[in-house]
């Protein structure tokens, strides 16, 4: 179950923002009928974007999983 402030990787690519299947980003809102406002920011900080996502646009971070860098 995610939950406000929990880490989620997106699993599409949104190019209208610039975001890419598998960034990580930081749910600041749950929506209570049913999905999420993301927000994706740089490792420095920078906010890329804030989103709202459906359900299926994002998964909880897995076990394992390992981050990965590029630039925007």
């Amino acid at each position: 179950m995610i939950r406000e402030l929990d880490s989620v990787v997106l699993t599409c690519d949104l190019p209208d923002h610039g975001l890419k299947r598998g960034d990580v980003g930081t749910v600041v809102l749950k929506h209570p009928g049913g999905g999420y406002e993301v927000e994706f920011i740089t490792l420095d900080g920078e906010t890329v974007a804030v989103v709202s996502l459906v359900e299926e646009q994002v998964r909880p971070i897995g076990r394992r999983e390992i981050a990965h860098a590029r630039t925007v």
